[in-house]
């Protein structure tokens, strides 16, 4: 069976149910610079500029940068930078089937081996906008230089990308950038903006390049909001493999709902801003405007927190898959009622509740989508930053709602994730210098910048000692948790009796114990 290409699609009939990609596409300019090869970014930034091509709206391509040395870039070579998008699940009550061949991306360049053919393309007049995606912990202040080749991080690599087109461009205001992140941070283009204009001081780039890269260049905030699962597995590959007529190395697979805001900073041209990312006119799931909060508590809260609380928990029970995990009816309990019951009061944002409990059962409904899988090992990459910047707003919120005068409810279903958490990273041995715990006699990896930390706790320290030390670390929460009146003593109890009982029977008897009143809660809501 050939591999998906320019020629593929030249010299064999594809399936009428494919939406092939049109050949004018090829000749658009590059207009995006986008760091990250990820499934996201694949399923949704790349896939709306893909669609608004289609339109004859936006007219530009993505040139891609890869930074790291994992994943195979050379598929995308092999494919002419082509990969099939296969959009699943339900919408409006209809089953939604749809096979869509994305063109957006024009070429992709290796930033160890390719950095001055990304430095020339910022020289480029048809570059706008950059796009980034590089996990949470990419948006990070460290001691980096733009002489480097590459920089070291992200922010640096961004920041030797506009020193090289403000030299280019002599200054020139009109050639800045708009520059969307969509890690998964809070206001992650304020972050960014901060990071760079800090990295340019340190790297002493002068007061006339520090105003340019103020003024001329936007950084934007923004959410993305697409459950985009990854590669899916042998079985899943093979049918839509026969299903499409050919082999991609690229398939990515994706739910149908879909959400992309972008903020108007203030003080910005907003009609210049929609002008440069003009590919919102051919999709109404993208909001530009000037505050985005509402989206992003919403998903951030209930859709990436809930995952974030059950991942660990689902994992250890022996689950792989979020819709496995919900055709279970302990764990779908558990996963409606942190969300429904402990995340949504606890929201540190004005939000009409009625509002976020629609939100809430759209994303139940979404988890329980039967066409995706996505895995819940996946979804604790970087668990401790996710907790941090997901979780612990929302628990600090709920206790400062309390009435000074009476002790606050523990969130029970919080505490009961947080411990799982807990004993997800217990770091057991290594392998090529990356942790692995252990579920059920079989090793998993532990990917988080905490890994050495909690292997080290685990290795000196009794559970209780454990949950103790963790809860008062402030470097890691940035507050000491400790001080939360039965929150303590609740992740303590839960974490004993995971390690004595299972993630399985501890699961079903926190469901037993707080059924009736989370139930009777809800009713009165």
């Amino acid at each position: 069976m050939s591999t998906l290409s320019i020629t593929t699609l030249a010299t064999h009939a594809c399936p009428t149910a494919i939406s092939l990609p049109p050949a004018h596409v090829q000749r658009l300019p590059e207009r995006v610079l986008q760091f990250g090869t990820g499934v996201l970014l694949r399923g949704l930034p790349d896939y709306l500029i893909d669609r608004a091509n289609r339109q004859g709206i936006f007219n530009g391509r993505i040139v891609v940068v890869k930074s790291t040395d994992g994943g195979d870039m050379t598929a995308f070579a092999r494919q002419d930078n082509l990969y099939t998008l296969c959009i699943r699940g339900i919408e409006n009550g209809q089953t939604v089937e749809e096979n869509v061949i994305c063109s957006a991306i024009s070429r992709v360049l290796s930033a160890k081996q390719q950095w001055d053919e990304i430095l020339h393309l910022a020289a480029s007049p048809d570059l706008q906008i950059v796009i980034s995606n590089t996990t949470e912990v990419g948006i990070q202040l460290t001691q980096d230089s733009i002489q480097l080749s590459p920089p070291d991080s992200f922010p640096g690599k961004l920041l030797a990308v506009l020193y090289a087109r403000y030299k280019a461009f002599s200054g020139d205001l009109n050639k800045g950038l708009v520059i969307v992140p969509t890690e998964l941070i809070p206001d992650n283009g304020t972050a960014l903006a901060a990071i760079l204009r800090e990295l340019a001081h340190r790297n002493e780039l002068g007061s006339e390049f520090i105003h340019w890269l103020e003024t001329a260049n936007t950084c934007c905030n923004s959410l993305v909001d697409r459950i985009v699962p990854g590669h899916p597995d042998a079985a899943t590959r093979k049918a839509l493999t026969e299903e499409l007529g050919y082999e991609d190395d690229l398939l990515t697979i994706s739910e149908v709902y879909r959400l992309w805001a972008i903020d108007v900073p203030a003080g910005s041209d907003e009609a210049h801003i929609k002008h440069t990312l003009s590919f919102h006119q051919a999709d109404s799931s993208v909001f530009i405007q000037p505050d985005i909060d509402l989206f992003r508590e919403l998903k951030l809260r209930l859709l990436n927190g809930t995952h974030t609380l059950s991942c660990g928990l689902a994992f250890l029970g022996g689950f792989t898959t979020v819709r496995e995990g919900m055709e279970d009816e302990q764990l779908s309990a558990f996963v409606s009622r942190v969300m429904l019951t402990d995340l949504i009061p606890g929201i540190p944002y004005p939000i009409d509740e009625a509002v976020a409990r629609r939100f809430g059962m759209q994303v139940l409904d979404r988890f329980r989508n039967p066409f995706i899988e996505h895995r819940w090992l996946g979804i604790t990459m970087q668990y401790s930053a996710k907790m941090k910047m997901r979780i612990i707003p929302v628990l600090l919120h709920h206790y400062e709602q309390a009435d000074a005068t009476t002790q606050p409810a523990t969130p029970q279903y919080i505490a009961l994730g947080f411990a799982a958490y807990l004993l997800f990273m217990r770091g057991v041995t290594q392998k090529e210098n990356v942790w692995q715990g252990e579920r059920a006699g079989e090793a998993y990896p532990i990917n988080d910048s905490q890994a050495d930390y909690f292997a080290g706790l685990w290795a000196g320290l009794s559970p209780a000692a454990l949950v103790d030390t963790t809860l008062k670390n402030t470097d890691l929460w940035g507050t000491d948790l400790s001080r939360l009146p039965g929150f303590a003593e609740a992740v303590s109890h839960n974490l004993l009796q995971l390690l004595e009982q299972g993630a399985t029977a501890t699961l079903a008897a926190r469901i037993d114990a707080y059924g009736t009143v989370v139930s009777e809660s809800m009713e009165t809501r």
